[in-house]
């Protein structure tokens, strides 16, 4: 399901994940491959294929994003120690599903690129 339907069922819980925040505007949950202690994927639960595709009309979405993941990492207690955020876009820029979203990484001293 690499055409992003994979998160909006995961959005509207048609498949079970270990989701660890949701509002009215984002969805965050457990990565099922992660590649860190903590891994956890920040969607909208609107569809934005990628960064791409950040417009006048949806550029806020950013912005909450950014704010779910640090209140997330202050969550799991990897606020102090530090982090990664990551945001793939397109086939080389390493985004393997088409829909926009925020990789939250750590829990581990993290030096490669993603």
């Amino acid at each position: 399901m690499k055409d992003g339907s994979v998160f909006k069922k995961i959005i509207n819980k048609e498949i079970p994940a270990s989701i660890v925040y949701q509002d009215k505007r984002v969805t965050a949950f457990e990565d099922i491959k992660p590649k860190a202690p903590i891994h956890i994927l920040i969607v909208p639960n609107i569809f934005i294929a990628s960064s791409n595709d950040i417009n006048k009309k949806n550029k806020n979405i950013l912005a909450h994003m950014f704010y779910i993941a640090i209140n997330i990492a202050k969550e799991k207690k990897i606020s102090e120690e530090g982090y990664k955020i990551i945001i793939n876009c397109n086939k080389n820029g390493g985004q393997e599903i088409n829909y926009l979203h925020m990789h939250l990484l750590g829990g581990k001293k993290i030096n490669s690129l993603f």
